[in-house]
């Protein structure tokens, strides 16, 4: 291929998907504002949301992205085609790779870029989205679902309840449970302070302890200072509260290993770590697939035709996306599955289209 038709070609593609994510972009901060204009007040209100809304133009980018290189993919391939130079590089026996490659390796750089966008730049963002719209603005939404401290954890026959404090400053007001296999009360310890001794060896103050046996009886004992051996290391409490959405990767490996420990719920950080690349790169089939849309033959340079293709592709799958993570919270589809079926139902999709637009090329040639 060429390499000044290459360079046109992602001159071209670049262009539109530059355009068409300021316009998204746009848009959607727009409606944003307009549906809750009524909440901003107090003074000073005008600097806050000058803020609030830079740092939701920053997560608008990272969620509008794939779409915005869905619709450039068409949009670009259509007015190549409307000014005849699809025509013109076929007459000089240039095939569809003209189109695919340059928009392929334009979308594949752009996807690999929001990736790193999301883990460093669209974190930051969310958390202090977050913290304007609830310190500054006094609307608090689900915030507290992900914000209040945990205090209820399970680690083998031993169910701990902590009230408050931290792994690294030891908890106070603690009860802790142990449970037979047929989850029969055994013992229940209730201490002023627990702090991590070593290993899985906790020092408990101020110790009540209830032992019950299975005839019913009961025992009660109470010890200014004890150590217990609780099977549970401080790592094992080391559980972070906020969104997983507002987490790092190596934090959201470490908050589903730490939780999966204590018997809390990790699908939705297992469902936000794989989306974490799911989600950009599907960016890249679905260009491609675009792309073969608008090369398919009888179709015209149809700016508008091309768009509303590319709007109808992102409405399904973010359908899908919408079922598979309801599907997933109800733990009825694995957390893989749904990040990725999306991905590869659009990758199946456009590779039938090339097979298909490969098949009639041959023919044409024969």
């Amino acid at each position: 291929m060429s390499a000044t038709l290459f360079r046109y070609v992602a001159r071209t593609y670049v262009g539109f998907a530059v355009g068409i994510l300021c316009a998204l972009v746009t848009v959607f901060l727009v409606v944003d504002f307009v549906d809750r204009s009524r909440m901003y007040t107090g003074e000073g209100w005008v600097w806050s949301v000058v803020v609030l809304y830079a740092n939701k133009a920053l997560l608008s980018v990272q969620q509008l992205g794939p779409a915005a290189l869905l619709l450039a993919a068409g949009a670009a391939v259509s007015s190549l085609r409307k000014r005849g130079e699809v025509t013109a590089m076929r007459a000089l026996s240039f095939g569809p790779k003209a189109l695919y490659l340059p928009v392929g390796v334009c979308v594949a750089l752009a996807c690999v870029g929001l990736i790193a966008f999301d883990e460093w730049v669209v974190v930051p963002a969310g958390i202090r989205v977050d913290e304007i719209t609830t310190q500054r603005f006094n609307r608090w939404g689900d915030w507290g679902m992900y914000h209040t401290p945990k205090q209820w954890f399970r680690r083998g026959d031993h169910i701990f309840y902590l009230r408050s404090g931290s792994a690294q400053e030891g908890f106070v007001d603690v009860a802790i449970l142990t449970v037979t296999p047929d989850f029969r009360l055994e013992r229940r310890v209730d201490a002023r302070s627990m702090h991590p001794v070593e290993g899985t060896r906790w020092k408990l103050e101020g110790v009540v302890e209830r032992s019950f046996t299975r005839d019913g009886q009961s025992s009660v004992r109470e010890l200014d200072e004890v150590e217990y051996d609780l099977g549970a290391s401080a790592r094992t409490f080391r559980i972070r509260p906020g969104r997983p959405e507002q987490m790092r990767v190596p934090v959201l490996r470490e908050q589903i290993s730490a939780r999966g420990e204590v018997g809390l719920a990790t699908r939705q950080f297992s469902l936000v770590l794989h989306n974490r690349f799911a989600y950009p790169l599907a960016g890249l089939p679905a260009a491609l697939l675009a792309v073969g849309l608008a090369l398919r033959p009888g179709r015209k340079g149809n700016l508008t035709v091309a768009l509303v293709e590319g709007l109808l592709i992102s409405v399904i799958m973010w359908g899908l996306m919408v079922v598979a993570r309801t599907l997933v919270l109800s733990e009825r589809l694995s957390p893989v599955l749904a990040a990725w079926f999306p991905v590869a139902l659009l990758v199946v999709a456009a590779a039938l289209l090339w097979l298909r637009g490969e098949g009639r090329l041959g023919k044409g040639a024969g």
